[in-house]
């Protein structure tokens, strides 16, 4: 596989680990989305100044208002993440 192929391979296996934790398995829970957050983005959890900003992130993940997360706002989550990182490193 080419490294995209596997990234994008990473990133549905990575879902699919903490989405299959309870009865739903295509969608993260609030639990399964924090813990997946403090399990593959620890800097991201550490850098945040207090408990109420991981919630709010939590919160901002759900575009959608149903309660859960899917692969598609994972995504965009990751895809946000990761243009906010290579902007950094570019300067």
């Amino acid at each position: 596989m080419t490294q995209l192929e596997t990234a994008m391979a990473i990133l549905m296996k990575t879902f699919d680990t903490y989405a299959g934790t309870d009865a739903k398995k295509d969608t993260l829970s609030k639990t399964e989305a924090k813990t997946l957050l403090e399990k593959e983005l620890p800097g991201l959890i550490k850098a945040a100044k207090n408990q109420g900003e991981v919630d709010k992130l939590l919160k901002g993940l759900d575009m959608d208002g149903d309660s859960e997360v899917d692969f598609t706002e994972f995504v965009i989550l990751v895809v946000t993440l990761t243009c906010a990182c290579h902007g950094r490193c570019k300067k």
